[in-house]
């Protein structure tokens, strides 16, 4: 009887004491710093993605965007992601990359759309890019190449336009660390996986880019992307056994209809 009083006097003091600790904890200054680090966020990425818009090199051509935005909607609604979260937009340039920017928008260049030899190749980079952004790697990137003061400056009107152009060149250039790349290639597979897109097409596109063929023309994505072959091998023993079927997203004609657009030829 004693033993049960005494275990019971033991449990209400550490109940008392956890109940003590937590309202020690300044919950009100928590939410108001998470507000300001979305706000911040909306804001940086609001001002990039008007500056990349004012340079005239956005697709509107409802062909490519129309396909794109099928083959990502996809991904997105497989795994529980609100799509209306995300902006993707298409550029016309030729470097072969995509690349994520603060508060969800995913840069895809047509550069990468006409190195993708399929849709599921298309839908591995995107799901990477995606992964960035949802696991909040955009800012904790900009952060540490730029320092906080920098990105806090630039959301208060403090900065001009060079400091705009150097975000979006460390953005779309410079490389996540070797960390974050991995995790958002795991992360990437398993939204493959779910949406039932072939993780093997994603990994053969990074293990090509790392051929001696590739690196001429594919010099971007190298660089910011290092380990390409290392890569596409740990994304195919990852995904070894996990995926079984594969389902087709967008049509043969829709596929090829968006690269007659780009003034490009479908290769097989």
């Amino acid at each position: 009887m004693k033993k049960l009083i005494f275990q019971g006097l033991i449990s209400l003091v550490l109940f008392f004491a956890c109940w003590y600790l937590l309202s020690q904890v300044q919950w009100l200054k928590i939410f108001k710093v998470e507000r300001l680090a979305n706000k911040t966020e909306e804001k940086v990425g609001d001002m990039i993605w008007s500056a990349i818009k004012a340079s005239d090199q956005v697709v509107y051509d409802k062909v490519v965007t129309g396909c794109v935005d099928s083959i990502f909607a996809h991904i997105c609604q497989a795994n529980n992601i609100d799509v209306d979260d995300i902006h993707i937009h298409v550029m016309m340039d030729e470097e072969v990359n995509a690349f994520a920017l603060p508060d969800g928008h995913l840069i895809v260049n047509t550069g990468l759309i006409k190195a993708s030899k399929d849709e599921a190749a298309l839908a591995g980079v995107m799901a990477h890019e995606l992964a960035h952004i949802q696991k909040g790697h955009v800012m904790k990137k900009l952060i540490k190449e730029m320092g906080l003061s920098t990105v806090l400056t630039m959301t208060s009107g403090g900065a001009g336009s060079e400091v705009l152009k150097e975000m979006l060149s460390h953005i779309s250039s410079s490389a996540y660390d070797r960390t974050l790349e991995k995790e958002a290639d795991i992360q990437a597979c398993d939204y493959l996986i779910k949406a039932q897109v072939d993780p093997n097409a994603f990994a053969d596109f990074l293990y090509n880019l790392g051929s001696e063929d590739a690196a001429a023309a594919y010099l971007n994505w190298i660089s910011t992307h290092p380990d390409s072959r290392e890569r596409g091998e740990y994304i195919l023993e990852y995904s070894k056994g996990k995926f079984k079927d594969s389902k087709k997203i967008v049509s043969k004609s829709a596929w090829e209809n968006m690269f007659h657009n780009l003034g490009h030829e479908v290769t097989d």
